[in-house]
């Protein structure tokens, strides 16, 4: 079993429910790398690190469980679990057929003053694209699709594809390794960012679907050429199965 010393912060206890915080914090350290997939943890040492009881911690593990980015395996833990081929193209399926027209609606139902927290989240996702900071502009990235998923008003939505992102990013930050640089990333946001706006509910759709086809062809191409990807090894195929 893998031993740690305190990889996760202690929490505090007053904001949200312990539950809701725990899964918070055990997100948060997937996304950094705090825990490493494939790594075998235990509920006690979480619960000790993060300085609340087991239950929470079993509740949240259980929650995130649903979503396949942990395992349990029985009177020994949990790993985090790199999504195979075949999960990874049934995620980017379901990106597609739900952020696509949450972008239409965020733009039709955006207000004066709703650009803000798009604008910020692209100048952030610039300024960490030109520090080369893969991290921090990961974590704007997500940003920036929460904020949309936000204005287009379904919080199941919302969940659904922040589960989504999270596991897929276990895949690790492919497309932008020897595929496109952070630049090009954050210029494919701006058309979608300009759309939402405008008002221009098509235009915002059409731009988020190109964008998610975009990553989702380089993650799945990445993911069959893992030396663990299994028995699916031609992305094409998969790709066409559940995408197209």
């Amino acid at each position: 079993m893998k031993m740690h010393s305190s990889v996760l912060q202690p929490l505090d206890s007053r904001a949200l429910s312990l539950t809701e915080r725990t899964i918070n914090a055990l997100r948060e350290a997937i996304r950094n790398g705090s825990l490493t997939p494939g790594a075998l943890y235990s509920v006690y040492q979480i619960a000790e690190d993060l300085g609340v009881s087991r239950s929470p911690v079993r509740e949240a593990l259980l929650r995130l469980a649903e979503t396949g980015i942990v395992r349990f395996e029985r009177n020994k833990g949990f790993r985090v679990v790199v999504p195979g081929p075949s999960a990874l193209a049934e995620m980017i399926a379901v990106r597609i057929a739900l952020e696509v027209p949450a972008a239409r609606h965020a733009a039709n139902a955006a207000k004066a003053g709703d650009d803000h927290g798009l604008l910020a989240e692209c100048k952030a996702m610039q300024a960490a694209a030109t520090a080369q900071d893969v991290l921090l502009f990961m974590t704007h990235d997500q940003r920036l699709h929460g904020i949309i998923l936000e204005l287009a008003g379904n919080s199941y939505v919302q969940r659904i594809i922040e589960n989504l992102r999270d596991a897929s990013r276990l895949v690790g930050p492919s497309t932008i390794k020897g595929t496109r640089t952070l630049s090009e990333v954050f210029e494919e946001h701006l058309p979608i960012v300009n759309a939402i706006i405008a008002g221009d509910g098509p235009g915002a759709a059409r731009a988020m679907h190109e964008h998610l086809k975009t990553t989702g062809r380089i993650l799945l191409h990445d993911a069959v050429s893992r030396p663990d990807a299994g028995e699916h090894t031609d992305d094409a195929e998969l790709w066409t199965r559940f995408i197209d």
